[in-house]
């Protein structure tokens, strides 16, 4: 017997839609959405079996009622950067622990990144990936595959055999390719396949630079016992001219590493339109590279501008000569440029104590970069949210080991930072958590619209909460928002039309 799920009694909201109403799933996908107050069971019930009537399946079908209760049904959040140390790594993470986190941070669908132990640098390893992962049957997964072959810098041979259907992404995440040469040829390579190239944009020399300064400060800070992912639990006993050195040193390794950013962005967006692929720029996290990006879009918007101009007069030449000719609208050279921006790099300013601590790469920057990667949101200019999630023990944290964990706190602070603290629309945080990352992978998700996945998250929009690492499905505790404030919480995830997580 088929089954049919109406999801009622909610505020249903995506890019286009903010409205009470009641969706409709049936086999996976959503079959209708109806906007309205369908607070009552037995009217949404009616007006669910009117639908399946005019499909013929009424009689053989059985309607599941789930009562949202106010909660908001949207689009399931998609997820372009996670790692989920997975081979090599379990410690850390593993794809149960990494998949549940993802549920319970409401993610639909993760991009998983390719640093594991060994270097995910084969097709047929990827795929065997995403299989263990389908399995699970919580969060889709899709596995990445390195850009050279096990981050050695110099071999794409591997990149012959990848198919976009299962492997629509693929990079270097961890570091960037040092040679133009071979990046370029990477590129070319994705362009031909219609794979999107995400890069890590720094400049690998400028950051070796930067090494000893961040270890000179990790040094003091183990010495004084400061943590390296934000915490100022300890910060008032420390020795103020040992944090006057920690400062200096961190100071001077960011620095170097926002040069470093700089330039491996112009880099690799330049070596992206020779190639002719489409390049997404990871956690791009300075006003700098930002604007970019931005030119980069403006010109590109510019020569599309010309090319719809120059079609569009050929068209009305050919229909004022009464011919059977109508041309389509040239192919471009397949460049694209798109790019992310964290919920940590949103919400948190790196130059002031103790976040300057917080060490993730790339680091927490001053102020004014987070205020343009805020506008850079609103404008378009950045494309999607990522967590670049990176668990790690709370040892090799300590040891400065840079990332944190982020799939479980992700809502809660882009809520609140974009929606509640710089009155994003409701619309533009789901446009950017679910609808844009859905369209650069290709995916039919990310809409509440009839035929799309059923890929759906339910939260509550005011709801406070305090952050507790310690109850995190994902291994990974360490996180600059543990014990913060946060606002906007999830509850339930559906996948494909089945419930796997509630709160």
């Amino acid at each position: 017997m088929t089954k049919a799920t109406l999801i009622y009694n909610s505020r249903l909201l995506d890019e286009s839609m903010d409205t009470p109403g009641a969706v409709l799933i049936l086999d996976g996908r959503i079959r209708a959405v109806f906007q309205g107050y369908f607070t009552s069971p037995e009217t949404a019930s009616a007006l669910a079996n009117s639908v399946l009537t005019e499909d013929g399946c009424n009689t053989d079908c059985k309607l599941e009622l789930y009562d949202a209760r106010g909660l908001t049904v949207t689009p399931a959040f998609i997820d372009m950067h996670v790692h989920f140390r997975y081979p090599g790594q379990t410690e850390k993470e593993d794809l149960d622990s990494g998949l549940h986190a993802a549920a319970a941070g409401g993610y639909g669908t993760v991009v998983a990144m390719p640093n594991t132990n060994p270097v995910v640098s084969s097709a047929e390893l990827a795929m065997k990936i995403e299989r263990e992962a389908a399995a699970i049957g919580l969060t889709h997964l899709f596995q990445t595959v390195s850009l050279t072959k096990n981050f050695e810098g110099q071999d794409t041979g591997h990149l012959d055999t990848i198919d976009r259907a299962y492997i629509p992404v693929i990079t270097e995440d961890g570091r960037d390719v040092l040679s133009s040469s071979v990046m370029l040829e990477a590129m070319s390579k994705a362009a031909k396949k219609g794979v999107i190239v995400s890069c890590h944009s720094e400049d690998p020399t400028l950051a070796q630079q930067a090494r000893p300064y961040r270890a000179e400060a990790l040094n003091i800070m183990k010495t004084c016992g400061l943590s390296a992912w934000g915490s100022d639990d300890d910060f008032d006993d420390a020795d103020e001219d040992a944090i006057e050195q920690i400062d200096q040193n961190l100071t001077k390794a960011n620095e170097l590493l926002a040069l470093a950013e700089d330039t491996a962005t112009i880099r690799n967006i330049m070596l992206a339109k020779n190639a002719g692929c489409h390049v997404h720029i990871c956690h791009i996290s300075t006003a700098n590279s930002i604007d970019f990006v931005r030119e980069a879009k403006n010109r590109l918007m510019d020569e599309e501008a010309d090319v719809a101009a120059e079609i569009s007069d050929a068209a009305y030449d050919a229909f004022e000569e009464d011919k059977d000719f109508y041309p389509e609208r040239r192919a471009t050279s397949g460049f694209d440029v798109t790019c992310e921006v964290t919920p940590h790099h949103l919400a948190l300013c790196g130059t002031d104590e103790p976040l300057i601590r917080a060490l993730v790469n790339p680091p927490l920057r001053s102020e004014e970069d987070r205020i343009a990667l805020i506008e850079a949101l609103r404008d378009g200019t950045a494309d999607v949210i990522s967590t670049d999630h990176a668990p790690h023990t709370l040892d090799d944290k300590a040891a400065g080991s840079p990332g944190f964990t982020g799939l479980e706190t992700a809502f809660g602070v882009c809520n609140k930072v974009l929606v509640k603290d710089n009155q994003f629309n409701p619309r533009k945080l789901s446009q950017l958590m679910s609808a844009n990352p859905a369209r650069i992978l290709g995916l039919q998700k990310g809409l509440l619209k009839a035929s799309y996945d059923a890929d759906l998250t339910l939260f509550d929009p005011d709801e406070e909460w305090t952050v507790d690492s310690r109850m995190f499905c994902s291994k990974g505790k360490a996180t600059p928002f543990d014990g913060r404030k946060l606002v906007g919480k999830v509850h339930v995830l559906f996948i494909d039309g089945r419930k796997v997580f509630e709160r």
